[in-house]
């Protein structure tokens, strides 16, 4: 005998959540008009996968922004501590997106709070149209106060920012997504195979506020973002934190 009578309806996992069925069913694309303020993504230190998804990723929501004629116009402000140039080096204006390659400024920092701060007060800037950021490793300044700060300056002046963390482990964190990110084979180029291809990314988003879990093989075609599922997971409510067991990868992003 079923434990739910006939004349009732059997509650769903995602009627239990705010949004219902509609919120549960959301999933990642390119393209959406609503992006997060606040996203980190986690790569390697020895490649160079994690700034270039953030640079995909912002390309993508800044086209898809209302405003994105204004945008096209405004500056990159591009944060790196010295530990993140001396894994990856300073950007090189040559291999840039031509749509960015004369609108960056560069901030090398001498520490993480150095960086930390540049990116906080590029966040108040609404003259920018984003910002990038590339932290090595955990670093103690780098804490969940920290992030909160800079999801609280994206969100007050409309400044995106996707934070690249190289070498690092999730920690506690504020960001409303979370990637992490690993170089995959580019696919051969249309007219000539011995080509180099263009980059692609083997991104994995595990945390956040109003998408579900996903991989995808993500790729620049011609400064469109194409986006591949690699293995569809089940269908699960959006992740709102670990808030009891297991500090590794929480995310108080539903706060």
């Amino acid at each position: 005998m079923s434990r739910f009578s006939p004349s009732l309806p059997v509650p769903s996992v995602a009627s239990s959540y705010p949004g219902g069925a509609r919120r549960a069913a959301a999933r990642w694309r390119p393209g959406l008009a609503s992006q997060p303020l606040h996203s980190e993504i986690f790569a390697p230190g020895h490649q160079a996968c994690g700034v270039g998804l953030a640079l995909a990723l912002a390309r993508d929501a800044l086209k898809a922004a209302a405003d994105s004629a204004d945008a096209a116009r405004r500056h990159v402000l591009w944060v790196q501590d010295r530990a993140a140039i001396r894994l990856g080096g300073r950007p090189y204006l040559h291999g840039l997106p031509a749509d960015l390659r004369y609108r960056v400024i560069h901030v090398a920092a001498t520490s993480p709070e150095d960086a930390l701060f540049a990116m906080e007060e590029g966040l108040k800037c609404r003259d920018l149209a984003c910002v990038i950021g590339e932290v090595a490793g955990n670093p103690r300044t780098l804490d969940f106060t920290a992030s909160r700060r800079l999801s609280l300056a994206a969100e007050r002046a409309g400044i995106a920012l996707w934070l690249v963390r190289l070498d690092a482990a999730p920690d506690l964190s504020s960001a409303r997504m979370r990637w992490r990110a690993a170089a995959a084979p580019s696919l051969p180029p249309r007219w000539n195979p011995t080509a180099p291809g263009a980059g692609r990314w083997h991104a994995e988003l595990f945390r956040a506020r109003a998408h579900l879990p996903g991989e995808w093989m993500l790729s620049d075609d011609a400064g469109a973002l194409r986006a591949e599922r690699v293995s569809p997971l089940a269908a699960s409510p959006p992740d709102h934190g670990d808030l009891a067991d297991g500090s590794g990868a929480r995310s108080l992003a539903a706060g």
